[in-house]
């Protein structure tokens, strides 16, 4: 895929039959997440929706990386700029200081985002290759399936931070809660295939194979009757949640603002004094 202009849309969209396509496409920064990628992944997947031939929604990056994490350095790094709140009634960040802007923005673009994507009443399935680290996790565990290539890697050095993990802290669902653990404790690199063995990642596939495979798993699913996939995945998520998933999320969204309060107090900013390039180098 070529690599697009600074004018082209962070997210590309695109519906093949049943299927519809969701593209991080900012693949210079190795499809980092700023907020104009946010909100155009949350129009994408509210047409996905809408769509009523639409059975099946694929996530996918652009070039080299799935997700790279949250934008916290390059150019187009907008974090300072307002956008149309979508995912909850908490007021906009900007114009705020010190926790109640960190909060306010946390809950609408990570938190609140991705609890909104995962409550999407059709099939996603992710396809992952290269990096998916810190936010990227976030995008991957909101689908309801991954197939991931044999180059992908997924990572959450935030620890270094002093920070407790991303803020949609789905750790202890993905994976066995020891295994979690060593995840974040040491911030290392879990290749594919052991993603797969602790039950994080669906398929392992050949890198270029993945988006083929990718596409014959999902046109699989899309024959499936459209309201008994909506219900299904209604009550598996159901079940996570009353095994404690969203109430499990929101204590550790709180601790996670404490740790960007210590370090506020005590680092050069709220990210321990992490910049792009210490986080690059953490997450390789």
């Amino acid at each position: 895929m070529p690599t697009p202009t600074a004018h082209e849309p962070p997210v590309l969209y695109e519906r093949r039959g049943p299927l519809a396509y969701a593209t991080l496409n900012r693949p210079r920064y190795r499809n980092a997440q700023n907020s104009a990628m946010t909100y155009a992944l949350d129009a994408a997947f509210y047409q996905a929706a809408a769509d009523s031939e639409v059975k099946v929604i694929v996530l996918a990056g652009a070039g080299e990386h799935f997700c790279a994490g949250h934008d916290i350095g390059t150019p187009e790094r907008d974090a300072h700029l307002p956008f149309e709140r979508r995912a909850g009634l908490w007021w906009d960040h900007c114009g705020k200081q010190g926790a109640e802007s960190r909060f306010a923005r946390e809950s609408e673009v990570y938190l609140g985002m991705c609890r909104r994507w995962r409550e999407l009443p059709k099939p996603v399935v992710a396809s992952v290759q290269g990096a998916c680290v810190a936010g990227g996790l976030m995008l991957a565990w909101i689908c309801d399936l991954i197939v991931a290539s044999e180059d992908a890697f997924f990572a959450d050095p935030v620890v270094r931070m002093g920070i407790p993990g991303v803020e949609y802290f789905a750790h202890p669902w993905v994976m066995p809660p020891r295994i979690a653990k060593e995840f974040l404790y040491t911030g290392d690199r879990m290749p594919a295939r052991r993603a797969y063995e602790v039950g994080m990642v669906n398929r392992v596939v050949e890198r270029a194979e993945l988006a083929e495979r990718t596409e014959e798993l999902a046109l699989r699913i899309a024959g499936m009757p459209r309201l008994g996939l909506a219900l299904t995945k209604r009550a598996v998520n159901q079940a996570e949640d009353l095994q404690g998933m969203h109430t499990g999320m929101d204590s550790v969204f709180a601790l996670h603002h404490l740790a960007h309060a210590h370090n506020a107090e005590t680092a050069a900013d709220p990210l321990g004094g992490m910049d792009v390039s210490a986080m690059k180098k953490a997450s390789t």
